[in-house]
C-alpha cells in the first residue's frame, strides 16, 4: 500500500501456503489500492537480487531465531550479498546482535524494526493520558525491552510543549511500568513498523525510526544490541540519533547495553 515494493516475494517451506496468501493478498490488491506484485515460494536461492529481505516467522512456528534464525540468515546473506535485511519479530533483537557479531554483517546492513512497534505504543499511551493526537507526541524509546527500556522523557513533548512540563513524574512512571507489559508486541503492529522501516530503505521516506541496531564494537567495547533512533536509507543505516538524555536515563542505558 505504501509502494515502497514492486514485487514481494514470500518464501516459506511450505510452498502452498505462501503462495496460497500471495494469491489472498493479490486478489486484495484493488481495494487495497496496492500495484506491488506478490508471489509465493518455498526456495530460500528466489531471493537472489532481493535488496531488502524482511525475517519474520515460519508459517504454523515461531519466529527465526537463536541457531535457526542465524543458520536462515547465513543461507540468505548468500543469495543476496548485497541485502539489507529487516528482522520484524519481537524476539530478533538477538538475531541483530548475532548476524552482526558472528555472520560479519555490516552493522548497517541490518536492524530490527519491532523497537518501533514499542515506541508507537508508549507514543500512544502519552497521548491517551494526556488525551491528545500520538502525531503530536513526540518521544524516543531506547534500551533492551521489557526490563531495560529507557524512555527520553527530557527530550520527549506533545505539540511542542516538554512532556516533563505537562505530566506529571508518577503519570510517566505509570507508562513505563505499562510498556513493559506491552510487550512483545502483536503482529499487526510488528508488521506496521516493518513496512515503516522498509519505506526508508527504499530510500521513500525521511521519518527517523526507532530500530534495534547491532553496537559499534569497533572500540573494542563489549555492548548489546538495543533500540535506538536511525536514520535510514538505500544504503542501510545512515546515522544514529541519541537523544538528549538526563543523567539517570543515560546510566539505565548504559546498564541495559553492558554484557
Amino acid at each position: 500500500r505504501r509502494h515502497a515494493a514492486d514485487l514481494i516475494r514470500l518464501i516459506d517451506d511450505r510452498r502452498a501456503a505462501a503462495e496460497g496468501k500471495a494469491l489472498d493478498i493479490m486478489q486484495a490488491a484493488p481495494l487495497e489500492h496496492s500495484a506491488a506484485t506478490v508471489v509465493g515460494a518455498s526456495d530460500v536461492s528466489t531471493a537472489a537480487g532481493a535488496g531488502i529481505v524482511v525475517l519474520a516467522d515460519v508459517m504454523g512456528g515461531g519466529e527465526w531465531q537463536g541457531d535457526a534464525g542465524v543458520r536462515r540468515l547465513e543461507q540468505l546473506n548468500v543469495v543476496a550479498p548485497r541485502a539489507l535485511f529487516v528482522c520484524a519479530g519481537a524476539t530478533q533483537r538477538e538475531l541483530v546482535e548475532r548476524g552482526a557479531r558472528e555472520l560479519g554483517l555490516l552493522r548497517t546492513r541490518i536492524v530490527g524494526s519491532a523497537a518501533h512497534a514499542l515506541a508507537a505504543a508508549a507514543t500512544a499511551l502519552v497521548a491517551l493520558e494526556l488525551d491528545a493526537a500520538p502525531r503530536d507526541v513526540a518521544l524516543a524509546v531506547l534500551g533492551v525491552p521489557p526490563a531495560h527500556t529507557v524512555i527520553a522523557w527530557d527530550d520527549a513533548s506533545v505539540g511542542g510543549f516538554a512532556l516533563t512540563r505537562t505530566m506529571t513524574e508518577l503519570a510517566r512512571r505509570q507508562i513505563e511500568r505499562r510498556l513493559q507489559a506491552l510487550w512483545p508486541i502483536g503482529p499487526y503492529a510488528l508488521a506496521s513498523a516493518a513496512a515503516l522501516v522498509v519505506e526508508a530503505l527504499s530510500g521513500r521516506s525521511r521519518r527517523l525510526l526507532t530500530c534495534f541496531v547491532a553496537p559499534d564494537n569497533s572500540d573494542g567495547t563489549r555492548v548489546r544490541t538495543a533500540a535506538m533512533p536511525v536514520r535510514l536509507g538505500p544504503s542501510g543505516v545512515v546515522d544514529v540519533r541519541l537523544p538528549e538524555l538526563s543523567v539517570a536515563e543515560r546510566v539505565a542505558l548504559d546498564n541495559a547495553m553492558l554484557l
